[in-house]
């Protein structure tokens, strides 16, 4: 079963960069589709980005693309998002979990989740 612990988060001001990091354990992370998610407060949780097994591709929410970057490094078993030109509309807890397959969007088609990292933008 596969165990992912995300880090990075924190308190950042409007039009910052961060970045996050999700680490894998307990299964094999090479080959496997890797997502983030956000949630929120008040709304459902929602797909922010995507990468291939060997990280050649990638895909993004729409709110996001241009200033979101997904990235991994398989020999560290390590997914990022950096993240640039926050805004207050960014704030969320930030999930990365395992997906079935490339270009999925919804929650059903991602099985293992890490437990969240917070990420709050202040004005």
């Amino acid at each position: 079963q596969v165990q992912l612990v995300e880090s990075g988060g924190g308190l950042v001001q409007a039009g910052a960069s961060l970045r996050l990091s999700c680490t894998a354990s307990g299964g094999t992370f090479s080959g496997r589709v890797m997502g983030w998610f956000r949630q929120a407060p008040g709304k459902e949780r929602e797909f922010v980005a995507g990468v291939s097994g060997d990280g050649r591709s990638t895909y993004y929410a729409d709110s996001v693309k241009g200033r979101f970057t997904i990235s991994r490094d398989n020999a560290k078993n390590t997914v990022y998002l950096q993240m640039s030109s926050l805004n207050i509309e960014d704030t969320a807890v930030y999930y990365c979990a395992t997906g079935k397959y490339y270009g999925a969007r919804r929650e059903s088609a991602y099985n293992y989740w890490g437990q969240g990292t917070q990420v709050t933008v202040s004005s």
